[in-house]
């Protein structure tokens, strides 16, 4: 269906370095929308890692009736020489959460900034989905949790408003990082996936082989399905690299893979995951899986 497209809609956070920025794509008829909130990666290119970015995704899926909301978080290359300085950088994996939960602090204003959109909402069914950094800060919202690597204590940034996951390419556990890369991901090694009890769909690539931190090969994104407590699905993709055929962006020259079927694929399987999810539609998920079992094998726990 039609999608409108709304940006930026700017909300004030306390203590935030700058305003916190969001993307709205919702689409133009339709209530009792679903929620998802869409975390971006730590790419080479600027806009991309920011509200301008994963159109593929975030179109498609406000085509399918959900309100999607992208925001900029702080680790964006849009905003590095405004806070190159600030605690946290320049990964800002707490940040990244937090911007999410103040995103459902702040939903009246959000609804109230974009037209037509008002009453149109189900606040009651939050996603979150995020791809590789953006993955792992999905993996924190759903429960994961970290050792903070300069005060050794526990961050739990658990959003219990989120019901459920999309986990798209994320980092697995940290014990295996090895790569040439690894101390640049240091907060990651304490990773402790077993807390992770919200429902999630873990996505992955089975050519998404990421030496630069570990020689576990593809199987090391998994690990959000494997080693996190039931209920959980994981949806491997077949051919696809860590872009995921080019989920990020719209013909993006980084993208390594680059394969619209593919991107296509993985639109529709989290979207109908979450209309299964949602009680939208009780056979989106399963209908699509065997439709699409030549590109993508699912499994379940």
């Amino acid at each position: 269906m039609p999608v409108i497209s709304y940006s930026p809609v700017i909300l004030t956070v306390p203590g935030r370095p700058v305003d916190l920025q969001v993307r709205v794509s919702a689409p133009t008829t339709g209530t009792d929308l679903p929620i998802i909130l869409l975390s971006h990666g730590h790419g080479f290119a600027n806009n991309l890692s920011s509200l301008n970015g994963y159109a593929p995704l975030a179109n498609d899926w406000a085509a399918r009736g959900f309100v999607v909301v992208q925001p900029t978080h702080l680790s964006s290359r849009t905003l590095t020489s405004l806070v190159a300085d600030a605690p946290g950088a320049p990964y800002f994996w707490r940040s990244r959460a937090e911007d999410m939960s103040q995103i459902l602090d702040q939903f009246d204003a959000i609804e109230n900034a974009v037209p037509g959109l008002a009453g149109r909402v189900n606040r009651e069914h939050v996603a979150v989905a995020g791809h590789s950094l953006g993955g792992f800060t999905t993996t924190q919202l759903l429960g994961a949790q970290i050792v903070d690597p300069e005060t050794g204590e526990i961050a739990d940034l658990r959003e219990p408003r989120i019901k459920q996951g999309i986990v798209l390419a994320a980092p697995g556990r940290g014990d295996v990082l090895n790569g040439p890369m690894a101390d640049a991901i240091d907060f990651a090694r304490t990773i402790d996936f077993s807390t992770m009890t919200t429902p999630a769909l873990v996505v992955i690539g089975d050519k998404d082989d990421s030496q630069h931190f570990t020689d576990l090969g593809p199987e090391w994104h998994a690990d959000p399905y494997h080693l996190a407590p039931a209920p959980k699905s994981l949806l491997t993709v077949f051919g696809a690299e860590h872009l995921l055929g080019g989920i990020q962006g719209y013909d993006a020259a980084e993208t390594t893979d680059e394969d619209p079927q593919r991107v296509a694929t993985i639109a529709q399987l989290t979207a109908a995951y979450l209309q299964t999810q949602f009680h939208v539609d009780e056979t989106a998920f399963q209908t699509a899986a065997d439709e699409l079992v030549k590109l993508a094998s699912v499994e379940a726990k």
